[in-house]
């Protein structure tokens, strides 16, 4: 990939990962129940999602997904009932100021973070179906595809970690002293709650 389209891939991906969505909110939301550190391993979940999307249009699904207006809302419903459970689960949680219960948030399994980060990002077809109008812009068809693939993703990996840890993730730090009491754990839970059902609701709505 030539140096000047690469800087250009590097611009789209950046300002891909500093819009707000789904991932940006679940980044934060682990980033103040889990803490800042362990939030990487719901990055990574959704950097796992983010490779499934590049390789589903790099092998042509992308189009029949896109085509087919049974398969698209069956993906798009499913990923905005995932998002408005979560929502839900979040909003009516009860506020742990309890060192135990702090812990116990805190002490989360990797791999339960990990997988509600990948599912989060999987189960949002318009991430295919933005892939698929994405991606040819920065392949050249007669350049080996599966190199242009390997650096078209990577870049766009490393981008989004760098924007969810240090950006996302770093900015719910602010509100840590917000969540050592009661009364601000119960107001986190409902705005992060409604942000989530917001998101699954928009998706299922906008077309």
């Amino acid at each position: 990939m030539q140096f000047s389209l690469w800087l250009a891939l590097a611009g789209a991906g950046a300002l891909i990962s500093f819009t707000p969505g789904a991932g940006a909110i679940n980044t934060m939301s682990n980033s103040l129940n889990a803490g800042f550190r362990r939030s990487m391993w719901g990055i990574l979940g959704q950097q796992a999602a983010l490779v499934v999307h590049v390789l589903i249009v790099a092998l042509g699904v992308g189009v029949l997904v896109a085509s087919s207006p049974v398969a698209f809302n069956v993906i798009r419903y499913a990923g905005a009932a995932y998002l408005v459970y979560l929502g839900i689960r979040q909003f009516l949680s009860k506020p742990s100021v309890a060192q135990e219960q702090a812990a116990t948030l805190r002490n989360e399994p990797a791999w339960s973070i990990f997988r509600r980060g990948f599912w989060v990002n999987l189960l949002n077809p318009k991430a295919i179906v933005f892939f698929l109008a994405f991606t040819p812009q920065f392949i050249r068809p007669e350049q080996p595809l599966f190199t242009q693939y390997a650096v078209l993703t990577a870049t766009i990996v490393v981008i989004d970690i760098l924007v969810m840890w240090f950006f996302f993730a770093a900015a719910a730090r602010s509100f840590q002293r917000f969540t050592s009491t009661e009364r601000g754990q119960l107001v986190l839970s409902r705005v992060f709650g409604a942000l989530f059902v917001g998101v699954g609701i928009l998706l299922a709505l906008i077309h």
